[in-house]
């Protein structure tokens, strides 16, 4: 018995709409420059005594500057892939896409310290998180701002 043939369809082929290595590394560059300078003041000024008061005996004063730097090198990526690429310039939706990942990330992080660092303060579980979705909504909006200022 003859196996009957299987025709490819054709994919329709969409048009291209993936942004150039240029405008993807000023997208970079408007998300991690207000990252670090938000949050630094924020860490640094802001909550510096709120940590200190809650979680300072679990704090070093040698911090780790690589697992640090990973993290801010890092975290502007994700808010790429997932809030500004799916957002498509809409400043409405990055600030609810960028409240969503900030409070996801942030979440993650915080009740996994809840589950496993011994004494680890629901205070700051709430404020942490918080945090996580004011810091990444703004970034968010600010870095598509910069873009589209710059761009449009």
């Amino acid at each position: 018995m003859p196996v009957p043939s299987i025709k490819k369809r054709k994919k329709k082929e969409e048009p291209r709409t993936s942004l150039s290595f240029h405008a993807l590394l000023l997208g970079y560059i408007y998300t991690i420059t207000p990252l670090i300078i938000i949050d630094a003041l924020w860490l640094g000024v802001i909550a510096k005594k709120f940590y200190l008061t809650h979680i300072g005996y679990l704090m070093t004063s040698n911090p780790n500057w690589i697992a640090i730097s990973l993290f801010y090198l890092l975290y502007p990526v994700g808010i790429m892939i997932f809030v500004l690429e799916p957002s498509k310039g809409n400043m409405k939706k990055t600030a609810i896409l960028g409240s969503l990942f900030g409070f996801f990330t942030y979440a993650t992080y915080e009740l996994t310290n809840r589950g496993v660092i011994f004494q680890w303060p629901w205070t700051v579980v709430i404020i942490d998180i918080l945090w996580g979705v004011v810091l990444t909504a703004t970034v968010s909006t600010l870095a598509v701002y910069f873009f589209q200022k710059k761009h449009t």
